[in-house]
């Protein structure tokens, strides 16, 4: 895992993969979102090591994540909202890791169709290439890592 300071990493993904990049992470939130997972036990199937599990979910607590209810961890909106980091990676390894097709479709449940992410600029809509996309300051970037940024003009890598 990353360490607990910033001071190279002036990064939002940096920050949240501090709380969820651990291997166990995003497979206890799969399980809390999808397979209804509240109760300490309900996580064991995930084969982590009890230890491990008390952990992260002590860390997910004090982080915001999940909350306790009882015996019962529960995700918080901020927890909730990770659904759309389970989904990307999961498409992802769909895509890339998946020889005999996907292992499991998220699916709407008030429609039935397959839900899937997508790049999204606010103005125009669907981006069709990550390509598309640059990255530039923003509000809480330090300034004199912005002015470098501002100079390098640094532009993202291009499909090939």
């Amino acid at each position: 895992m990353l360490g607990k300071t910033y001071d190279r990493e002036v990064c939002s993904a940096a920050r949240a993969l501090e709380l969820v990049g651990e291997r166990w992470s995003l497979l206890i939130v799969r399980k809390a979102l999808y397979a209804g997972a509240r109760r300490f036990g309900d996580f064991r199937s995930l084969g982590i090591a009890t230890n491990v599990l008390a952990s992260r979910l002590e860390g997910f607590v004090e982080a915001g994540i999940m909350e306790t209810d009882g015996p019962e961890y529960v995700l918080t909106e901020q927890g909730r909202e990770l659904a759309t980091v389970v989904v990307a990676l999961t498409a992802w390894g769909d895509r890339w890791l998946a020889p005999d097709g996907p292992p499991v479709h998220y699916t709407h449940t008030g429609c039935g169709g397959d839900v899937a992410p997508r790049l999204v600029c606010d103005t125009c809509g669907v981006l069709h290439d990550a390509g598309e996309v640059h990255a530039r300051p923003g509000p809480g970037m330090p300034a004199e890592i912005a002015a470098r940024m501002a100079q390098s003009e640094i532009v993202p890598p291009r499909a090939t």
